[in-house]
């Protein structure tokens, strides 16, 4: 049965195959330098998801412009002035001749308070008072600021491909600038950029033809994308698939399919719906290949080799990404691969605190953590206490830990 796993994967529109069909999925790092470039720790991480036989790597998010920073820590890639630190992120990423794509991104007005002064959004909606608190106001975007951030996405995809990045991914999902614009509940705009779903895809699609036109034709391009946000007024199963079908039209070559937002957050599996199968968004990815020929990649919820060659098997999904597992196991696909390994679950990270494991706060530091000892070039610890782990945060970071951070 391995088989299915070991398949390449031919992405026929560029004429590129991905050795095997295992991806690693993009996390929010936190390590980049002060000047917002790649540290020696994040280099030193993907180098070691190289070594782990994944066949195509996703970097964390990169911000396309400075003026837009998600959190602490984002890396940005907006000029050619520290080519050289993303020249040697590249290589590092790509040591073992894996597929190693660039997420790139703008938060939108998911931007944290302190950071940068506002947000930007496709309309002033703020988020629900609660949610709100975190993030710094925003205002909505001027058709001159939305053809701006368009250009913001084809030079930093452009940048990516100099630098020696064999892809980029657009980031679509989880409730980011995109993503924003996708949904009704965001995006109440009167003019071409929103109302029907058309108009609200217009800005991943005139993003996509400009980084197209950008990086030519052998150059591989990936959108990460929600099967919807799973909010009362949000971005719907049935718009999904309507932009899906029209990204392969346009040429996209592998879509990543995910869902929620951070208000909603159904992506890390503490909020999602049940599944009859083992992956959060299999179900959904069984309608999408009726109806697009489209290479998709699920991400969320795999947890045993089984669960991931049926997917593979049934058609149901030709990539299998993976995140927060590799954060623990860096050696998974290539033990999955060599048959040393059937499961992959990891014990639910709880402090026993019912108000911090309910927020799921200290989950996503625990997990922040195992990427910073990889970084070092030490062994992750899949034992460590919660606890302790919640102890080391507030001793280096204060209670700012409790802040809201990306998963």
């Amino acid at each position: 049965m391995i088989h299915y796993l070991q398949e390449p994967l031919l992405l026929e529109n560029r004429g590129v195959t991905i050795r095997n069909r295992f991806m690693k999925s993009a996390m929010s790092e936190g390590m980049a330098s002060r000047s917002n470039t790649p540290a020696e720790d994040l280099i030193r991480l993907y180098k070691r998801w190289s070594e782990g036989g994944a066949g195509l790597i996703v970097s964390g998010n990169v911000m396309v412009t400075r003026d837009a920073l998600g959190e602490p820590g984002n890396v940005v890639l907006e000029d050619s002035g520290s080519m050289d630190a993303f020249r040697r992120w590249a290589k590092a990423g790509k040591k073992e001749g894996n597929e190693f794509w660039m997420q790139i991104n703008h938060p939108g007005k998911q931007v944290v308070r302190g950071l940068v002064k506002e947000g930007q959004a496709p309309s002033a909606v703020p988020f629900p008072a609660g949610f709100q608190k975190f993030f710094a106001p925003s205002r909505a975007l001027t058709k001159a600021g939305i053809e701006e951030i368009i250009y913001r996405f084809k030079r930093t995809a452009a940048l990516a491909k100099e630098a020696g990045f064999t892809g980029v991914q657009i980031h679509a999902a989880h409730g980011y600038l995109i993503s924003q614009f996708l949904s009704p509940r965001h995006n109440i705009r009167e003019d071409e950029w929103g109302g029907s779903i058309e108009n609200r895809s217009r800005f991943l699609k005139e993003i996509y033809r400009a980084v197209r036109a950008e990086v030519g034709e052998d150059y591989p391009i990936g959108v990460k994308i929600n099967s919807a946000d799973f909010m009362k007024d949000g971005f719907t199963e049935e718009e999904s698939l309507y932009v899906i079908r029209t990204l392969e039209d346009l040429g996209v070559d592998l879509v990543e399919i995910s869902g929620g937002t951070y208000e909603k957050a159904v992506m890390t599996g503490k909020q999602s719906e049940k599944s009859k199968r083992e992956a959060y968004f299999l179900e959904y990815a069984d309608t999408l290949k009726n109806q697009t020929s489209l290479p998709v990649a699920v991400t969320g919820g795999f947890r045993t080799k089984k669960g991931m060659i049926e997917a593979v098997r049934s058609g149901s999904a030709d990539m299998i990404g993976l995140a927060r597992p590799l954060a623990v196991d860096p050696d998974i696909p290539q033990k999955i691969l060599r048959e040393e390994m059937d499961d992959i679950t990891i014990p639910s990270i709880k402090t026993g605190i019912p108000p911090v494991d309910k927020a799921g706060m200290m989950e996503v530091m625990w997990y922040s953590q195992q990427l910073h000892r990889m970084g070092r070039g030490k062994a992750t610890k899949p034992c460590f206490s919660p606890k302790l782990s919640m102890l080391l945060a507030l001793w280096k970071n204060g209670t700012g830990v409790f802040q809201k951070r990306r998963a």
